[in-house]
């Protein structure tokens, strides 16, 4: 997990295109999802955490999103994780 404001942003594109970074998250709420999510793509810089893998996210103790990753979020809302 690393924050997106330590990193450059042509870091990060490399780390996308490459597949290092599949999630992003908001550190403040604890939430992950996919890069596409628009949920995510409104959040605030300074919030945003990315995740190599939904293992890695779930490790930190977030949650899957409820809007891009609907049936993740539902098994983790039933304790199947």
């Amino acid at each position: 997990m690393f924050q997106h404001s330590q990193i450059s942003p042509e870091s990060l594109r490399s780390k996308i295109h490459s597949g290092k970074v599949r999630f992003g998250g908001n550190k403040k709420l604890k939430i992950f999802g996919l890069l596409s999510c628009r949920s995510g793509k409104r959040m605030k810089k300074e919030n945003r955490v990315f995740f190599t893998d939904e293992k890695e996210a779930l490790q930190n103790n977030y949650r899957p999103c409820g809007h891009c990753m609907k049936e993740e979020y539902k098994r983790w809302k039933s304790n199947l994780f």
